[in-house]
């Protein structure tokens, strides 16, 4: 545990201290609320305030920018550095060093999240969440499975330059098409076939129906479940093709 917590120090450290991570993981989802918010905040979608129903597509968006988007790229920029490498010679165990990643990872999204509920309410007036535990739960899950996602990626990313370009090649249109932005009822047919596929379009279904309509997370196991298992083939493609090694050596 003490190798745990003194590499999640560690992390929040190289976190912060990086401002390009920061602004496009942590700020930028909250710069997109206030702009967003200020345009069509007042407007009714879907028969809710368009703020409050935007607050649930930006804690969305926080979440694979954050947990998916910000870990794939941070971990392989470290793996074709030789970072990675060098750190399994090191008396640190693996899972201590995967765990504090993680760890910190959970860190900057929850406190994004309660900027966001904050802001919300600050400026929008959008009500503080009724469901607060389930709230909880449900940012947890997402924020575990897209984690997973953004791991099992990883092997798909052979250079550190190009990181960038296909970590956003999945993660911008994945945010638009989901309802991230704008609800997905008014796009084109074949848009809303992709979205039903999507683990975003689910897990920003599930906030929304916790947010916005007072379900609990158990009312709604079929969003947990398709959040669940995408989280699940993450998992397992993390452990067959995360490497510690570069691919370009």
């Amino acid at each position: 545990m003490r190798y745990l917590l003194h590499e999640v120090e560690i992390e929040q450290r190289l976190f912060w201290r990086s401002r390009e991570l920061a602004f496009f993981t942590f700020l930028l989802p909250i710069i997109f609320f206030v702009l967003l918010g200020s345009v069509y905040g007042t407007d009714k979608i879907e028969h809710v305030k368009g703020s409050a129903y935007l607050l649930a597509g930006l804690l969305g968006y926080g979440v694979v920018a954050t947990a998916f988007a910000g870990l794939a790229i941070t971990l392989v920029i470290r793996r074709e550095a030789g970072i990675l490498k060098r750190l399994r010679a090191t008396p640190l165990p693996a899972w201590a060093y995967v765990g504090g990643v993680l760890g910190s990872t959970l860190f900057v999204y929850a406190l994004e999240s309660i900027a966001l509920i904050v802001l919300g309410r600050a400026l929008f007036g959008v009500a503080f969440p009724d469901r607060v535990f389930s709230l909880v739960l449900a940012l947890g899950l997402g924020a575990l499975a897209f984690s997973a996602m953004g791991i099992g990626l990883t092997a798909a990313v052979r250079s550190a330059e190009g990181s960038s370009a296909v970590v956003n090649a999945v993660y911008l249109p994945m945010a638009f098409i989901s309802g991230s932005f704008f609800s997905p009822h008014s796009f084109p047919q074949f848009l809303r076939a992709i979205a039903d596929v999507l683990p975003l379009t689910y897990f920003i279904r599930l906030v929304r129906d916790i947010l916005l309509h007072g379900h609990e997370i158990w009312d709604r196991p079929g969003s947990v479940g398709v959040v669940a298992a995408w989280g699940a083939i993450g998992v397992v493609a993390a452990l067959r093709g995360f490497r510690w090694e570069p691919r370009e050596a």
